[in-house]
């Protein structure tokens, strides 16, 4: 895999919408995921032609979303970019993407949930890209970034080190919903709820294998296009899934795991990591989402040594870690301990 230069203070990020128009519907978030970023860690950043569109606009133009993504990769003078938020329709942009140029002009990457198909294209064109947090979300965090978000970032986009151990002490998690049209919102923090660890389901020894996966909804919708990655792909691979704010309920986690079954992903992993559930969902119903992953790893597979992890800091809730694709990552089950063993950026190609 290609990876990019690492961001350093000055560099220009190119802000994106490649899904739902939210930007242009609720400037004001945006404004303020906008300036926390540059505030933090002293970038510049610009916005793609298109990005503050209406969700109409944006809605009945999937090439010129496109265009915008081709225009920032093509652009020296763009370090990064990074997604304005999720949605449900980038599926839509897939024909006008050009895998040449994304190759040919390796940058960072970074978004999350409905994001997952620029990431997936990312992939096939043989790039790293980045599974962490957008401007709406994320960045424009009500009352200031979550520090554990902000440190995430900081060691795997502004550093050539490897990015080491991850850990789950995140000083809380929430999925607390305050309306972002509402513009007084954006002062009043948010509530957190405990954090409890992640849960460790099975597996022994130590592992390794490289990182990929995405948002579980997201993935399901790209079976059968030619962005799906082959079966050789996921050898030895360590998957990462989350699912939406939509909550899919464990049946439905189930119905979307048991593709991924048919088409061999799971007999060729190294491991599974899980995020916490998406969506307004107790805790106490976290224990059925375990479940649904052990019906079709261990039950319908017969996996029992593979390892699992569950209720990790990633995707839909919030502070969320960054998980970089294609880096080689050691599960331990051992000690407990998840560690992506290399850096994902180098210095100025």
């Amino acid at each position: 895999m290609l990876k990019p230069s690492k961001l350093k203070p000055g560099d220009k990020v190119a802000a994106i919408t490649l899904s739902w128009g939210g930007a242009g519907l609720m400037p004001h978030r945006y404004q303020a995921g906008k300036r926390q970023l540059q505030d933090e860690f002293g970038v510049t950043v610009v916005e793609t032609p298109h990005a503050l569109r209406d969700p109409d606009w944006i809605s009945r133009n999937p090439q010129a979303r496109a265009d915008d993504l081709m225009q920032a990769f093509a652009d020296p003078d763009i370090k990064a970019i990074f997604s304005m938020i999720g949605g449900d329709d980038s599926l839509r942009i897939l024909p006008y993407i050009d895998l040449d140029v994304i190759r040919n002009n390796p940058k960072i990457f970074m978004g999350y949930s409905d994001t997952t198909v620029t990431h997936f294209a990312c992939w096939k064109a043989g790039l790293t890209s980045f599974y962490g947090p957008s401007f709406m979300a994320g960045f424009a965090e009500n009352a200031g970034m979550f520090p554990y978000m902000i440190d995430y970032v900081r060691r795997t986009l502004f550093s050539t080190e490897p990015i080491g151990q991850l850990y789950p002490n995140s000083g809380g998690w929430t999925v607390e919903f305050l309306d972002w049209s509402d513009p007084e919102n954006q002062n009043r923090k948010r509530q957190l709820s405990p954090t409890t660890g992640w849960r460790w389901l099975q597996g022994q020894g130590i592992r390794q294998g490289r990182l990929m996966g995405g948002c579980l909804e997201v993935m399901d919708w790209l079976r059968g296009t030619d962005y799906f990655p082959p079966a050789s792909d996921w050898h030895d691979a360590v998957l990462f899934i989350e699912t939406s704010e939509e909550s899919p309920s464990p049946e439905q986690v189930t119905r979307m795991l048991r593709p991924l079954a048919a088409v061999g992903v799971f007999k060729h992993l190294s491991g599974i990591l899980v995020g916490r559930p998406g969506g307004n969902i107790p805790p106490e119903r976290f224990p059925e989402y375990d479940e649904a992953v052990l019906k079709i790893v261990v039950e319908e597979e017969g996996l029992v040594d593979l390892p699992i992890i569950t209720n990790m800091d990633f995707g839909h809730t919030d502070p969320m870690l960054v998980l970089p694709y294609g880096l080689q990552t050691e599960v331990n089950c051992d000690t407990h301990q998840i560690s992506i063993v290399e850096s994902a950026v180098q210095n100025s190609i």
